[in-house]
């Protein structure tokens, strides 16, 4: 009895969904999105073999020597019998639509999901197509020089027997994650969830970096928020964006890890895979934990340097005014003593004028009396003066 071939229907399919694309409307993430190829895909777009990093198929946690071709390994993985063990690994960086659409073909993957692979820029999510598990992750690394995190993004497609992985970035390299599966065939016998969970591992474990840089980066603020440097508000502030960023690619992981726990005995999940997703889960909580410590470390920063400028503006203030009223009380010493010296220099200069009618000088006592009266108006301002404390 001949071999019935389980995706006989797949060229029918094929044509469906071909004839779908080609009067389906340009999806309006990807019409929003000015990165996204806004042309539908030519006669000319290169092949899909372009785009892959790496493609093989796994039985019993193996690589198998065969074809290194898409179309080859998808028929060589139809062919392989599910009981065989048998597991297909296709790693693709930066496809275009019309590549990652081929793969899609090949493995039917849903649309929607395919979408989302081709704009990219998704937010970290976990969702279920059928028998399809779609993955988008986002991984960090720390660049300390400029401050900044730098961040890429994974998109896995993980069927029951096939994972393809799509990158839009060269970070992370998954070569990594797929050499240490490839030197753990026990673990990577355990089916496509051991993929799923080497990808989850590997993203996580490069959280730890950026969690130590911004823990360095906050201490050496808080240093210079002490210090008084005027700088650290606009350094506090850049700091606070990339811990907010970092949040935004870690903290969707806890939901997803928990959506995958309950989905473990729906799923028959592997029982050692789950000890690792949860150690995995574990991880991220605790970087999610920090995250969420950063975010209120940096805003007790900002208040607590917020209080330190006013308080130092305060007392620049304050020395300001002591030093005007220093000058004030000096001003008044000066012209108290010229409203002094005033008086003797008016009656010197009325009877300075040398008018020959001037009837004081012919008064014996004229001279006298002019003494008398200049020393007289200077000691009673002194007194006026310094009665008003100033002098």
């Amino acid at each position: 009895m001949a071999q019935r071939n389980p995706l006989a229907w797949l060229p029918s399919i094929r044509d469906a969904q071909q004839a779908r694309r080609s009067a389906r409307p340009q999806p309006p993430e990807q019409s929003m999105d000015p990165r996204a190829d806004h042309r539908r895909p030519a006669d000319d777009t290169p092949p899909v073999q372009d785009s892959v990093i790496d493609a093989a198929v796994y039985v019993d946690g193996r690589r198998q020597e065969g074809p290194t071709d898409i179309l080859d390994i998808a028929d060589l993985h139809r062919r392989t019998p599910s009981h065989a063990g048998a597991l297909a690994w296709i790693g693709l960086l930066r496809p275009s639509s019309s590549q990652l659409l081929a793969v899609a073909d090949e493995f039917g993957l849903h649309a929607l999901a395919v979408e989302d692979a081709i704009v990219a820029h998704q937010r970290p999510k976990l969702e279920r197509y059928d028998d399809t598990l779609f993955v988008v992750l986002k991984s960090a690394r720390y660049l300390d020089a400029a401050e900044e995190v730098e961040f890429g993004e994974i998109h896995l497609f993980v069927g029951k027997h096939f994972v393809i992985t799509v990158r839009h970035n060269d970070a992370p390299d998954l070569s990594v994650v797929r050499k240490r599966l490839e030197d753990e065939p026990e673990l990577l016998a355990r089916g496509p969830e051991a993929v799923l969970y080497a990808v989850l591992d590997a993203v996580v474990d490069g959280y730890a970096p950026v969690v130590a840089g911004l823990q360095n980066d906050i201490d050496e603020i808080e240093t210079q928020v002490f210090a008084g440097d005027p700088a650290v508000s606009r350094r506090i502030y850049k700091l606070s964006r990339e811990v907010i960023e970092f949040q935004r690619a870690a903290q969707p992981l806890l939901p997803m890890l928990r959506s995958l726990g309950e989905g473990f005995e729906k799923y028959d999940t592997d029982e050692e895979l789950r000890r690792y997703l949860r150690d995995v889960a574990d991880h991220a909580t605790t970087v999610a934990e920090r995250v969420s410590g950063f975010r209120d470390m940096l805003q007790n920063i900002l208040t607590v340097n917020a209080t330190l400028v006013t308080e130092a503006q305060n007392d620049e203030m304050r020395r300001v005014t002591e030093a005007s009223y220093l000058q004030g009380e000096q001003v008044k010493k000066i012209s108290a003593w010229a409203a002094i010296l005033f008086a003797p220099s008016l009656i010197t200069g009325v009877y300075g004028m040398n008018f020959t009618h001037m009837p004081e000088l012919d008064w014996v006592l004229g001279y006298p009396w002019a003494l008398v009266l200049m020393v007289g108006i200077s000691v009673a301002l002194y007194v006026v003066f310094k009665w008003r404390k100033w002098m």
